[in-house]
C-alpha cells in the first residue's frame, strides 16, 4: 500500500501540572450585533414614545403610524407577506439567541492557566503552523497539510523516501511532543496519514 495512517488516542483531559480543568473557551464580545440591536430598539422605542406622547397631548398621530395601522387592519394572517415577515423575525430572534448562548471565537484555543487571573489562547492557524514545521523536520517528509480543530488535529504528509510506517511512527512521536509543548488546556486528538507523492505524468 502507498499510504499509512494512525490515530493516536490522546486523552483530551487536563494535565496534572496545570489548572486547565477550570479553563473555558473565550467568549466573543460581539459588539456589532449588540450595537445594531441596541440602535434599532432605541430608535423604535423613541419614535413610539414620542408618538404616544403626542397623541396624549391631543395632537394627531404620525403619518407612518396611521399608515401602518391601516395596512395592518387590511392584511390577513395567512397572507404570504405576513408569514414571510413573521418567519424573518423568528429567524432573527433565533440568531440573536444563538449568539447570546454560544461563546464564539472558535479559532482561539484556550491554554493552561498557571495563574488565576491570567488567561492565554492560541489561534488554530498558529498551532497548525507549529505542527507543520515540526512535521517537516521528520526525515523523508516532503509536504505536510495540517487541519487544526478544537478536538482533533489531522495531519496529511507525503513521504518521497523511507518506509511509510517508519515515517508515520516518527510523525506520531514528533507531533505528539509538539501538541504537549503547545500547552493547550484540552489537548486535541492526533490523526496522521502518510502517503506517497502522486506520480508525475510523462
Amino acid at each position: 500500500m502507498d499510504q499509512s495512517a494512525s490515530a493516536s488516542a490522546y486523552n483530551p483531559v487536563a494535565d496534572d501540572d496545570g489548572d486547565a480543568g477550570r479553563t473555558g473557551r473565550f467568549w466573543s464580545v460581539r459588539r456589532v450585533p449588540a450595537g445594531l440591536l441596541a440602535l434599532v430598539v432605541v430608535v423604535g422605542a423613541g419614535l413610539l414614545l414620542y408618538d404616544v406622547a403626542a397623541v396624549r397631548a391631543d395632537r394627531s398621530a404620525m403619518r407612518w403610524r396611521r399608515w401602518l395601522a391601516d395596512h395592518l387592519a387590511e392584511w390577513r394572517l395567512d397572507e404570504i407577506a405576513v408569514l414571510a415577515g413573521a418567519g424573518a423575525v423568528m429567524l432573527l430572534g433565533l440568531w440573536l439567541i444563538l449568539l447570546a448562548v454560544t461563546p464564539g471565537l472558535r479559532a482561539l484555543l484556550p491554554m493552561h492557566r498557571y495563574r488565576p487571573h491570567v488567561r492565554a489562547g492560541l489561534r488554530r492557524e498558529a498551532a497548525a503552523l507549529v505542527l507543520r514545521d515540526r512535521a517537516m523536520e521528520v526525515s523523508g517528509v516532503q509536504t505536510v497539510q495540517v487541519r487544526m480543530g478544537r478536538s482533533r488535529a489531522s495531519v496529511r504528509a507525503r513521504a518521497h523516501f523511507r518506509d511509510l510506517d517508519d515515517v508515520r511512527a516518527d510523525l506520531d512521536e514528533a507531533l505528539g511532543a509538539a501538541l504537549k509543548e503547545l500547552g493547550l488546556a484540552r489537548r486535541p486528538e492526533l490523526a496522521v496519514h502518510v502517503g506517497r507523492p502522486p506520480a508525475k505524468k510523462r
